[in-house]
């Protein structure tokens, strides 16, 4: 054992003040504690959830990253095929003379669509 080891048990009031003020410098507990506070201890110095990598990056980004997308196919440097073939649907269907499709807005209908 070293000789700090051997200085941090003895019960003199200056190995105590000297190991309290490690245990400062080092972040740990400052006085000896029980294992109900030391569970206390642990969940304070862990860190909060909103910032833990593994919870926050946990999922892709797809909202910004489909923004980015419309952003890019709108600029001609991103085909999306599936847009392409929808897009193309509705321009036939206007030159066959239909209604384009409106999307579907919720609730009840309204008398004058019925109609």
């Amino acid at each position: 054992m070293s000789k700090y080891v051997d200085l941090a048990k003895i019960s003199t009031n200056y190995a105590k003040r000297m190991n309290r003020l490690s245990n400062r410098i080092f972040g740990e507990v400052l006085r000896p504690t029980t294992n109900k506070s030391m569970k206390v201890v642990k969940l304070f110095s862990e860190q909060p959830v909103n910032k833990r990598p593994d919870i926050v990056d946990y999922y892709p980004r797809h909202r910004q990253i489909g923004m980015l997308m419309n952003i890019l196919r709108n600029y001609g440097l991103f085909r999306d095929e599936h847009k392409d073939f929808k897009e193309e649907i509705e321009r036939q269907r206007v030159l066959r003379g239909k209604k384009p499709r409106r999307r579907y807005q919720g609730g009840k209908k309204n008398e004058e669509q019925s109609k």
